[in-house]
């Protein structure tokens, strides 16, 4: 087992005990530990699937053949997955004061799930189906779900994902709150996110631009690795609860 790098634990839990509150941004890092691949890399959701079956204008052509995928990953896997430690220590550090707000790339909902309220889903989230034609939207049930293809209980049409599809917009107020959040932080704790995936990479960014702090955790290298004041090469969950103990012992 390797050692913990006490030293760069005890830096950042210092960092956020100066920052806090702090602005949170998750990848797909976050939720391994919960059961989900990511998208990208070694075992990834796209090293089986092709991504144009979550394209946009795929979907309304040939929405037999996306929906049989859509419901593969997300609502046979990412369905089952239940919040792990690091999400329900980000949402506890929300109610002590420590966390102004978190934006997740994430769609699986689990921040959410964990008790994190203060959120921007930057990719829409997986909780609802949005109809293509009327824009009703409903929980995503096992009702509405049943169908080959399912479609609007209002008007008939299309129902996808109430999440970002390539081809499509960031959601306004998703985006909106997060770059305010962004404005408002000194500090940014970045947990499990690669950084290759724009607009959602410039979140962090637009912090460090304004002179803020950045803090990341990730086994691997990413795009944020250079710019951040600590890097911690540990799991999401290993790492916040050394962080949130050390945290803890200072109160």
């Amino acid at each position: 087992m390797k050692p913990l790098p006490t030293e760069s634990l005890e830096r950042a839990a210092a960092l956020i005990a100066e920052a806090a509150p702090i602005l949170v941004f998750t990848g797909a890092g976050i939720s391994v530990e919960s059961g989900i691949p990511p998208f990208r890399g070694e075992g990834g959701v796209w090293g089986r699937y092709d991504p144009s079956l979550l394209d946009i204008r795929e979907f309304r052509a040939k929405p037999l053949a996306s929906w049989t995928a859509i419901r593969e990953i997300f609502y046979e896997s990412f369905g089952l997955a239940r919040p792990n430690p690091a999400h329900e220590i980000l949402a506890a550090w929300e109610e002590r004061g420590l966390v102004d707000f978190t934006v997740t790339q994430n769609i699986d909902g689990l921040h959410r799930m964990a008790g994190t309220t203060r959120l921007s889903e930057f990719h829409g989230a997986m909780g609802e189906l949005i109809c293509v034609a009327c824009a009703s939207r409903f929980p995503a049930s096992r009702e509405l779900l049943a169908p080959i293809v399912p479609t609007c209980p209002a008007c008939g049409g299309l129902l996808k994902p109430d999440f970002v599809f390539f081809g499509e917009g960031i959601p306004h107020e998703a985006r909106a709150s997060a770059f305010a959040a962004a404005a408002r932080a000194r500090l940014c704790l970045i947990v499990g996110s690669t950084g290759q995936v724009y607009p959602a990479a410039s979140v962090p960014l637009a912090v460090k631009e304004a002179g803020g702090i950045l803090i990341e955790i990730d086994p691997g290298q990413t795009e944020f690795s250079a710019l951040a004041e600590v890097r911690l090469r540990m799991g999401a969950s290993e790492a916040l609860r050394e962080i949130d103990a050390i945290l803890q012992r200072g109160t």
